[in-house]
């Protein structure tokens, strides 16, 4: 059901002595500002129009509690339409402890744990199909550590190994999509044995896997925005660069020809803030995701 902040249930109350105003909706009071002119209890907040693109006016964009204007416990953000997108927990207007994203399908796309903008513990992100496409798990200090597994849509392991607070460590399998074994490797603190790899033929006839990925990506235009702009100098929009966006956030890494990202990573942010994905272009086409390390 729509989120729909209807205006004529809306009462709006004032109290002159204390300077207080707040407001009823279905019988309920929300939207409070003390006399101290802070942000208090339960906010429902509405579409802004020309800002919040895409929602009906009044519609609800997200809804939790401030404490003196700062957001405490669980918040949440709805799609246009009313469907969840994402539930986190803030303490002091920061993001800290679980969070849940979700797919406009209504699937969980990423959970885990958020500490001074890392993640910690136990991390997973689904495919769009709700089956599961990463299981890792982060120390305190956010490097991945221990048994980290990686899936293809059709649920089968794609890669798994081990990590040490941010490095391979031991051995690592990696697999095709029906199952067969691709290849075997040893890591030393992030440091590939090369003796050690060995690399299995499917036993199902595939084409050049790089080709093939090439040709199933998406045909998306990784144009350069206009706040992207590199740390230093100038650029022309040819060749290699990193463009970082108006947050200092690095927004695109790679090779670009006329303003296109061409191969290379365009990084995705959330309204938080928070990085949401990472993805990976191959001569101009979209061939997936990248992995989020923190």
């Amino acid at each position: 059901m729509k989120r729909i902040l209807y205006f004529f249930i809306l009462i709006y109350t004032f109290n002159s002595s204390l300077a207080q105003t707040s407001k009823v909706i279905n019988g309920e009071t929300v939207n409070v500002i003390d006399e101290n002119n802070k942000r208090q209890g339960k906010w429902l907040i509405a579409a802004r129009p020309k800002v919040d693109v895409g929602y009906a006016a009044g519609e609800i964009v997200e809804e939790g509690n401030y404490v003196n204007t700062r957001k405490e416990g669980f918040w949440k953000k709805y799609y246009p339409g009313g469907k969840l997108k994402s539930e986190i927990f803030y303490v002091g207007s920061r993001p800290k402890g679980a969070y849940t994203l979700y797919y406009e399908n209504g699937q969980i796309e990423e959970q885990g744990n958020w500490e001074r903008s890392k993640n910690t513990g136990e991390f997973k992100r689904y495919h769009p199909n709700g089956k599961i496409a990463q299981d890792f798990s982060f120390s305190e200090t956010g490097q991945r550590t221990g048994k980290q597994t990686y899936y293809y849509e059709n649920g089968n392991v794609r890669l798994e190994g081990t990590w040490q607070e941010g490095l391979e460590a031991g051995e690592m399998k990696e697999y095709y999509e029906n199952g067969d074994i691709m290849s075997v490797k040893n890591f030393n603190s992030g440091v590939l044995d090369k003796a050690s790899v060995e690399v299995y033929a499917s036993k199902v006839a595939i084409k050049d896997p790089v080709k093939a990925v090439v040709d199933a990506g998406k045909d998306i235009n990784a144009s350069v925005e206009k706040e992207e702009k590199p740390n230093q100098g100038t650029f022309d929009g040819n060749g290699y660069k990193q463009l970082f966006n108006a947050n200092k956030q690095i927004a695109k890494d790679g090779t670009f020809k006329r303003y296109r990202l061409m191969d290379g990573k365009q990084y995705v942010y959330d309204d938080n803030g928070l990085l949401k994905q990472i993805m990976i272009f191959k001569e101009g086409r979209y061939i997936g995701d990248g992995v989020i390390e923190e």
